[in-house]
């Protein structure tokens, strides 16, 4: 799955979700050409994320789902077919 989100240039970009345990400095994005991204191998199925971005946890602005995390925010959901 490849995994993108516009952030100022200087900013350090990280996703993290269910598949990695939550951890958010873990999965590392690199910014080219005005984007941030990574690409993760993930298991078919269901699986929740946020971007983390200098330390700020953000749902992913270009996915629509979204479903509530219980910390009093959202998680963006993905499904792997």
């Amino acid at each position: 799955m490849n995994f993108q989100i516009q952030a100022d240039p200087k900013s350090e970009v990280f996703v993290a979700g269910t598949f990695n345990g939550w951890n958010p400095k873990k999965n590392k994005l690199t910014f080219n050409n005005g984007v941030y991204s990574t690409t993760i191998a993930l298991s078919k199925g269901r699986h929740e994320y946020k971007f983390v971005i200098n330390d700020l946890w953000c749902i992913d602005p270009k996915n629509q789902e979204w479903v509530p995390n219980g910390h009093g925010s959202l998680n963006s959901v993905l499904t792997v077919q």
